[in-house]
C-alpha cells in the first residue's frame, strides 16, 4: 500500500468505532422512528403491524394538543436561551478580570449543570409549592409583594414560570464556562492596543470582545436552542404536562402518547415532526449567524 493510502486506511481505523456508534444510537433510531411513524405499531411481535401511511401525519396536524405542546416548547428556548447566554456572559465577563477566588466561584456556577435533573426538579417543586414554598414566603412574608399564596404549579397562567426559572439557572454554569474559554482565548495584545487608541470599556466590548466571540455565540445558540427544544425531566417530574396538559412540550407529549396511551407510531410520528424542526432551526442558525467576525 501506498504511503497515503496507508495514512488514509489508519485514520479510517480511528474514525470507525465512532461511525458505528453514531450509525446504531443515531442515524439507525431516525430512520427506525420513520418507519414506525408509517405503522398503527404493535408492541407484540406476533401481532402485526398495519401500514397506515400518513395517517399518523394527517392526525397529528389536527390535534389541538400538539400545537400547545409545539408552543410551549417553541417559548421554552426563546425565553431561557437568551437568558442563559446573557447571564453567562456577565458571570464569564467578571470572572475574566482575574478576581480571587475564581475558581470556586466558577465550581459554584457550574455546579447546577452537573447535578442532576431528576434532584433540582424535585427541589424546584419544594421551592415554588403553594404552602410552605421559599418563593412564596419571600414574595409574601418578606417584602409584601403578595397578599395570598400563588398556586405556581396548580393553574395554567403560572405553571410554567418555574421551569423557564430552573431551565435558565442550570445553564447558566455551562454558557458561563464556553464564553470564559472564549474570552481568554482573545489575544491581550489587542486590548492594550485599543486602550492606547482611547477605547473605553464598552467600545472594548464592542469592537474587540463581541467580534472575535461570534464563534462562540453562534455555538451556543445553536446547542442552547437544540437543548431547549429538548427539554423533558423538568416538565415530567414537575407538572407531568399538567395542570389540564397545559404545560407539555413536545418531548412529554411524545411519550405520553407512545408509553401511557401505547401509541408507538403516533409517538414516532411526533419525533419525525420534532426532529426536523430541531435540525432546520439549527442549520438556519449555523447558516445566518455563521460569519467572519470583521
Amino acid at each position: 500500500m501506498k504511503r497515503t493510502t496507508r495514512r488514509k486506511f489508519a485514520g479510517f481505523l480511528f474514525v470507525l468505532p465512532g461511525m458505528m456508534a453514531y450509525l446504531v444510537w443515531t442515524i439507525y433510531p431516525i430512520l427506525n422512528g420513520f418507519y414506525m411513524s408509517l405503522f398503527k405499531w404493535n408492541l407484540n411481535p406476533k401481532i402485526p403491524n398495519d401500514f397506515i401511511g400518513l395517517e399518523n401525519y394527517i392526525e397529528l396536524f389536527q390535534d389541538s394538543q400538539f400545537y400547545v405542546a409545539l408552543v410551549n416548547t417553541i417559548k421554552y428556548a426563546i425565553i431561557t436561551v437568551p437568558f442563559q447566554m446573557v447571564l453567562g456572559l456577565l458571570v464569564a465577563l467578571l470572572l475574566n478580570k482575574g478576581m480571587k477566588g475564581q475558581t470556586l466561584f466558577r465550581l459554584l456556577f457550574y455546579l447546577p449543570v452537573i447535578t442532576s435533573w431528576v434532584v433540582v426538579s424535585v427541589l424546584f417543586q419544594y421551592l415554588f409549592a403553594t404552602r410552605g414554598g421559599i418563593v412564596n414566603f419571600i414574595l409574601k412574608d418578606v417584602f409584601h409583594l403578595i397578599k395570598t399564596d400563588i398556586k405556581w404549579l396548580a393553574q395554567t397562567s403560572t405553571a410554567m414560570i418555574p421551569i423557564y426559572v430552573l431551565g435558565i439557572w442550570k445553564g447558566i454554569g455551562w454558557t458561563m464556562l464556553i464564553f470564559l474559554a472564549g474570552l481568554q482565548s482573545i489575544p491581550k495584545q489587542l486590548y492594550e492596543a485599543a486602550r492606547i487608541d482611547g477605547a473605553n470599556s464598552w467600545k472594548l466590548f464592542t469592537k474587540v470582545t463581541a467580534p472575535l466571540l461570534r464563534p462562540t455565540f453562534v455555538f451556543q445558540l445553536v446547542m442552547l436552542t437544540i437543548g431547549g427544544f429538548n427539554v423533558f425531566l423538568s416538565v415530567f417530574i414537575m407538572t407531568g404536562g399538567g395542570p389540564r396538559n397545559s404545560t407539555h412540550v413536545l418531548n412529554t407529549y411524545m411519550f405520553k402518547e407512545a408509553f401511557e396511551y401505547f401509541h408507538f407510531g403516533y409517538g414516532a410520528a411526533i419525533a419525525v415532526v420534532f426532529f426536523l424542526m430541531v435540525f432546520t432551526i439549527s442549520q438556519l442558525q449555523r447558516r445566518f449567524l455563521k460569519r467572519e467576525p470583521y
